[in-house]
């Protein structure tokens, strides 16, 4: 009897051909696609472990690193210009009037300190939990829950409005070429970013700054989510206060000054 189960009968019939297995070709092709996902994987990864490698940060680690740094030049640019200046005031060939006219012009500008009674705004997002706190009005989205943009500058714009002499922002000082930016829920301010709550601090006349503040159309409504909602809001008197002088580059990159 014939070992072969292609060939039934007698053992002197000739061999039939064997049949294809398209199994085999299928499990090949498995064992060659995963040879291939292997081999991209090491090649990607160098040696290094992909889930822990600590050069992949995160994002936010990365922008909150570039912050840090941001915030430690503009100390250096601080006490460089300090020195500049003091040296410039040994001899610099001026008169008394041109250097007055100078001073006058750089506190304007904001690059010097301020000092002065002052008031300041507090901003902060909802609770997570916050639920509608009054009737007919519908549950809140996230979006409701969080400090925007146009809020912080609403904000900003009243109290200038209010005769500010001086405006900081968290612990940076705002020039005429300073913008108010929000990425989600953070704050990005001269190349730093910020996390609520947000302080605003103005130097002016304290009941003046708070009509401006009232009379404004962009915090009453916001004003709609704190009562509604919890977003947070408070005003406080700081009593005499000095704000300091912006220490980053005055230069313009998208405008030119009109001559």
């Amino acid at each position: 009897m014939s070992n072969s189960a292609d060939s039934p009968g007698t053992g002197t019939s000739p061999a039939r051909p064997r049949r294809f297995r398209p199994v085999r070709v299928l499990t090949a092709g498995v064992f060659a696609l995963a040879g291939l996902l292997f081999f991209t994987s090491f090649n990607t990864a160098k040696g290094t472990n992909i889930r822990t490698d600590t050069s992949l940060l995160k994002l936010s680690d990365l922008i909150h690193e570039r912050s840090h740094d941001n915030g430690r030049l503009e100390e250096s640019n601080a006490a460089l210009r300090r020195q500049i200046e003091t040296l410039a005031e040994r001899d610099d060939g001026s008169t008394k009037a041109e250097d007055d006219k100078l001073a006058d012009l750089e506190k304007r500008a904001g690059t010097q300190r301020l000092k002065g009674r002052a008031i300041t705004v507090t901003l902060n997002d909802a609770p997570p939990d916050a639920t509608a706190k009054l009737p007919g009005y519908p549950e809140p989205q996230p979006d409701y829950l969080v400090i925007h943009q146009q809020d912080l500058q609403a904000v900003v714009n009243a109290l200038w409005q209010g005769g500010a002499q001086g405006i900081k922002v968290m612990d940076q000082r705002l020039i005429s070429t300073s913008a108010v930016r929000c990425v989600g829920n953070t704050l990005i301010l001269q190349g730093r970013v910020y996390s609520p709550p947000y302080r605003i601090t103005a130097v002016g006349e304290p009941e003046k700054l708070k009509k401006a503040l009232a009379a404004s159309p962009a915090i009453q409504n916001y004003m709609v989510y704190v009562n509604v909602y919890g977003l947070g809001w408070k005003v406080e008197d700081n009593g005499t206060v000095t704000l300091p002088g912006y220490a980053g580059t005055a230069d313009l990159h998208y405008a030119k000054p009109v001559e």
